[in-house]
């Protein structure tokens, strides 16, 4: 898609769009930017080029370095159920993470895209009141990706620096050996991680690899709430449109064929906009909700069984891990939701509009708009399962219902 081709004006109608984007995409920049993955200028040099490589590489080996030792101690090492279940369930994470890693990467393209048509509408700004509307969906946006922020950053806290710290130091071999447990185990194929200083090494690596994971999938949160509330803030300009069309705005001499030229234009751009956000967004939201489901069912279990088992640490941080990761699936499904509330109030406020008092060949279009606002692309996932609250809803249910399968099986 050709971001110039939704652009509407060629010179800057907002003088301040520069610090407006800046406030925009700012959460989202430094979240991409710490894992490489923010999309690089058409223009960037052979030295950025090999900073970003560099960087994506270390990412991948610290994603992998969770991975492919915690398969190799699952497969050799592991004998009981639960501990099997416990690991099982930490390594789908990091593939989840290794997945949505992957599209960051390999949709570099589309991102850029989106960021270029998200630059151009807050140039093309012309009235103050659309602008306030922008911010003020750029704000909720930004309060989504803080919260879900102060969940995953929370748990790796718990997960990685309390969890381990607060348990007692294993003592072997008549005392002659003391050591941290680690946060996940290591095979002794590889390595003894019970001397000193690999324990120390390993355990500062895998909290590194942990921050990793977890920054991916805040930075995944973020880049759905940045397209979706962007895309909810445009809707909101049209229907602001949509309220001036048959009078105008005072001390604006636009016509009635420019005010309804806009309008169309304005809905197009929107639909290519919502169009290629899915586009983006769909493979991210399928592994959000086959994992979380998954991972939600795993968690309840894992705090059930803690806090029966008079470990308040270890179950407070199994329930900070779970509410981090509900919060996470739920606010794809809202962030969904709301696309799907402003694409049906555009419908209704071109209804709702003084239709009649235009001139009949004119409100004609009015119909086409209606008809536009019901077929709306939706955000989806996998292009499977629509992106809504409803959808929340039977992830939580299906979650319950796994959890009530596990716990029968393991009873």
């Amino acid at each position: 898609m050709n971001a110039r081709k939704l652009t509407v004006d060629e010179q800057p109608c907002n003088s301040s769009y520069k610090e407006d984007l800046s406030f925009n995409i700012r959460l989202n920049a430094l979240t991409l930017r710490i894992i490489g993955s923010w999309p690089r200028s058409l223009g960037h040099s052979w030295l950025q080029t090999i900073q970003h490589v560099l960087l994506n590489l270390l990412c991948y080996c610290l994603l992998a370095f969770i991975l492919v030792p915690g398969i190799v101690y699952f497969v050799l090492e592991i004998d009981d159920l639960y501990n099997q279940m416990k690991l099982g369930s930490a390594l789908s994470f990091f593939m989840m993470a290794v997945i949505k890693y992957y599209v960051f990467i390999a949709r570099e393209d589309d991102i850029r895209t989106c960021v270029n048509l998200i630059e151009n509408d807050w140039r093309n700004v012309k009235h103050q009141e659309d602008r306030k509307i922008m911010l003020d969906n750029a704000g909720f946006g930004h309060r989504l990706v803080y919260i879900c922020g102060v969940f995953m950053y929370g748990g790796v806290v718990f997960y990685y620096i309390v969890l381990p710290l607060t348990g007692a130091m294993i003592v072997e071999e008549g005392g002659n050996l003391t050591y941290w447990r680690l946060v996940y185990p290591f095979p002794k194929l590889l390595l003894d991680a019970r001397l000193s200083p690999a324990n120390e090494i390993l355990y500062t690596i895998q909290l590194l690899s942990g921050l990793v994971a977890h920054n991916v999938t805040v930075a995944a949160c973020g880049l759905a709430a940045l397209l979706a509330m962007h895309a909810c803030g445009q809707l909101q300009v049209l229907t602001s449109w949509l309220e001036k069309l048959v009078d105008g705005r005072q001390n604006d001499d636009e016509s009635l064929d420019q005010r309804l030229a806009n309008i169309v234009e304005q809905h197009v751009r929107i639909i290519n906009f919502i169009a290629l956000t899915e586009n983006l967004l769909h493979e991210i939201s399928l592994v959000e909700v086959v994992g979380c489901t998954l991972n939600m069912c795993f968690l309840g279990y894992y705090t059930m069984v803690e806090w029966d088992s008079n470990h308040p640490v270890n179950g407070m941080t199994y329930i900070i891990l779970l509410s981090s990761v509900t919060f996470n699936i739920f606010i794809f499904c809202y962030i969904g939701e709301l696309l799907i509330e402003q694409t049906v109030k555009v419908g209704e406020k071109s209804y709702m509009i003084d239709w009649y008092r235009m001139p009949w060949r004119k409100s004609l279009a009015v119909p086409l708009m209606i008809s536009m606002s019901h077929s709306t692309t939706k955000i989806t996932a996998g292009n499977i399962i629509e992106l809504s609250i409803s959808s929340f809803g039977g992830v939580i249910k299906s979650s319950v219902a796994y959890l009530n399968m596990l716990r029968t099986f393991t009873a």
